[in-house]
């Protein structure tokens, strides 16, 4: 793993260490939501990294289904989209001492409202992309929908339409677009012309809202070139 060197924006570097309130990357403002955030030199560009905050907000693994799939995520200000175009670069990795479930999980989140208390989530399980197990491999992209619809109720009441398989790992860039429109969503990868997921009929409880850079339990996950296109 190549050695990395923090380098914290001086306009923020007073507020770290608590659950900071705000935080600018690629010219863009961002409210912090129960994740540490801080800009670092990876592979000779300056790249966003961000891992869940379990001061804020623990995690109890006698209790995932309640604890994960949450509002962990670097959320825009200043945007409330309907409708719209968000793409992004992604990169995985484990964390030190991850769990054993620990999956690389990392995604976008959208129509995220005022409060945080409900909105709509594509992410990624990188590792699981080239597992061995082909049931592991069909749970590798996952829509959520917080709060009602997490991961352990989708899979236990759909059909497997929440999740699909992709050829993904950890440690590399992977182009994420996501197009959301109505009742549904695709998702893009790697800037393939057909989309590798989509959900013809979304559960979210908002019709709006904004956009947000999300990770999850034992996940090191590095983003640049955000950008909204519509």
């Amino acid at each position: 793993m190549n050695k990395m060197k923090l380098t914290f924006l001086g306009l923020f570097s007073m507020i770290y260490g608590a659950q900071a309130q705000t935080f600018l990357f690629e010219g863009k403002d961002f409210e912090i939501s129960h994740v540490k955030a801080s800009v670092v030199q990876l592979n000779g560009e300056e790249v966003l990294r961000l891992e869940r905050n379990l001061e804020s907000l623990p995690f109890d693994p006698e209790r995932m289904g309640a604890t994960v799939d949450e509002p962990t995520f670097l959320k825009l200000k200043g945007v409330n989209l309907e409708n719209g175009v968000v793409e992004v670069k992604m990169l995985s990795r484990l964390l030190p001492g991850a769990p054993p479930f620990a999956r690389g999980f990392i995604g976008l989140a959208f129509r995220i409202n005022e409060d945080n208390s409900a909105f709509e989530s594509i992410y990624l399980r990188p590792t699981n992309g080239r597992a061995d197990d082909q049931f592991r491999r069909n749970h590798t992209i996952q829509y959520f929908a917080y709060p009602d619809y997490k991961f352990d109720r989708l899979r236990a009441e759909s059909k497997g339409e929440y999740e699909t398989y992709a050829d993904i790992g950890l440690n590399e860039w992977i182009t994420v677009r996501i197009e959301f429109s109505g009742k549904s969503v695709k998702l893009y990868l790697n800037d393939q012309k057909s989309p590798a997921f989509i959900v013809k009929e979304v559960l979210g409880t908002t019709s709006s809202g904004s956009v947000g850079l999300w990770v999850e339990i034992g996940t090191e996950g590095y983003f640049k070139d955000f950008k909204i296109i519509q």
